[in-house]
């Protein structure tokens, strides 16, 4: 059997090709959207996909299950879940398709896979055991990760299922009783690793087998019992991003269909400059910090090139707006790609980094973002003229600290609760280092607030606390 794991880092998702070296056939399993990648990893081994299948309707990116369908290829999906967790886009249509129910089996080749309906992180959710000489492997998706297993409350907190996360837990820890049941030689292959907000714990390691889950797996652990499982899985999970929602819906109606990524045109700084009275577009600009909060256009969003640049893009980005993107050419293609994943196709123009630069010796003025020390933070925030914001994740406050008097909101779910926010003061933005707070402080600028980064953020008002208690002691 040819089998490859694919990793995609900035989504921290895993795809899997396999194959029949005898027959050439492949089987792609949780593909993205942008699927020539696929193609040609298959192409280089000799092979040609001829199945595509997924796991789940996915909250954190586009599948790519409608590109391989619009391109003859036979999709397999979930025919589980009930009436609102089918595939709307597959059912009734003219592609080649096939749904899949537990105790299905199916062949590629000389390979054998069978489905197991395994709900809880989704009602719909199945994993594939594949079968050949070597062994048995798990594709597990979302249900098994290496060290946690999938988070059953994002119906609820992502997309407004209301009560969806106990009855969620509650299949999962049934779920999981199919899963002690396999042999514990049998490898397991995760839908995600470490960095996912599709779980709360998830390990770095890529494949790992059933007896060392048992083992070692927390929630695999706490999974004898109902209660300890449901306090266990449904305590501390991130507040997941906001583009979850439309990621899910999209998924369930069907995805746009892509084909090839948009192209977008080199556009002059004037061009961007000029956008400033429009509400229908967004620029990014992919520049590091220092040169962003030193000179930027105004109302342009922080998004460097860096493992966040989907998760912001798609937390601060609505789905209708027009993009332009500040991006060096080397990484346009980059940028276009991870919008692309999670949905946001209007990409339109761009402007690079040296046009930038070239327009502000020739007089152009930019904005500055304003950034203070814990010092100057202490003082502002003690005088009541300003209003402090903590964008990290609600438990790391309970969990970590919190600096006094502080108020909360996830970055990842900011765009949604600007209204909680008042506009006659200024927002000192603060995170854990300083990292989440700059793409905050950035939302927040462009949105019209005034709002400065604390440098360092709660580490550094950690370290000054026992200045601050010695020097009031004496």
């Amino acid at each position: 059997m040819f089998f490859k794991q694919i990793f995609e880092p900035k989504l921290a998702q895993y795809a899997y090709l396999l194959g029949d070296s005898q027959t050439g056939e492949a089987l792609i399993v949780d593909p993205q959207r942008d699927i020539q990648r696929y193609i040609n990893i298959a192409i280089e081994n000799n092979l040609r996909i001829t199945g595509a299948a997924e796991t789940h309707i996915h909250a954190d990116y586009l599948s790519g299950l409608r590109e391989f369908a619009e391109s003859g290829v036979r999709v397999y999906a979930s025919d589980e879940g009930g009436f609102d967790w089918q595939y709307e886009w597959l059912k009734g249509s003219a592609y080649d398709y096939v749904l899949l129910k537990d105790g299905d089996e199916f062949s590629l080749g000389a390979l054998k896979l069978k489905v197991f309906h395994t709900p809880g992180h989704t009602p719909e959710h199945l994993i594939y055991v594949v079968t050949d000489k070597d062994g048995n492997s798990v594709l597990a998706g979302d249900f098994v990760f290496v060290g946690d297993v999938g988070r059953p409350d994002l119906l609820e907190t992502a997309a407004g299922v209301v009560g969806a996360r106990d009855i969620g837990a509650e299949q999962m820890f049934d779920s999981l009783k199919i899963f002690k049941d396999f042999p514990g030689d049998w490898s397991l292959w995760p839908g995600h690793g470490a960095g996912s907000a599709c779980g709360k714990a998830l390990g770095a390691e890529p494949y790992s087998t059933v007896a060392r889950e048992l083992r070692s797996n927390p929630a695999l652990l706490a999974s004898n019992k109902l209660q300890e499982f449901k306090d266990y899985i449904l305590a501390d999970q991130p507040e997941p991003p906001l583009y979850f929602a439309r990621m899910k819906r999209d998924n369930r109606i069907g995805p746009p269909v892509l084909g090839s990524l948009p192209k977008p045109e080199l556009v002059s700084v004037d061009t961007l400059t000029s956008l400033d009275s429009k509400d229908d577009h967004v620029i990014l600009d992919t520049r590091n910090w220092e040169d962003f909060r030193e000179g930027h256009i105004k109302g342009a969003l922080f998004t460097p090139m860096d493992s966040s640049f989907n998760t912001i893009a798609g937390c601060y980005v609505s789905e209708n707006e027009s993009i332009y993107l500040l991006v060096d050419p080397s990484e346009l293609n980059e940028a276009v790609t991870d919008l692309i994943r999670i949905g946001l196709d209007n990409v339109v123009g761009y402007c690079t980094p040296a046009m930038l630069a070239d327009a502000v010796e020739t007089g152009l003025e930019l904005e500055q973002t304003g950034q203070i020390s814990i010092d100057e933070y202490e003082t502002l925030r003690k005088q009541g003229s300003a209003f402090a914001l903590d964008v990290r994740r609600a438990e790391e406050l309970i969990n970590v600290g919190r600096i006094p008097g502080t108020h909360n909101i996830s970055h990842t779910r900011l765009l949604a609760k600007l209204d909680e926010l008042p506009r006659d003061k200024t927002i000192l933005v603060s995170c854990r280092s300083g990292i989440r707070s700059s793409y905050a402080c950035a939302l927040l600028n462009s949105s019209g607030f005034e709002a400065v980064n604390v440098a360092g953020g709660y580490l550094s008002w950690l370290e000054s606390q026992p200045a601050r208690t010695s020097t009031s002691t004496k």
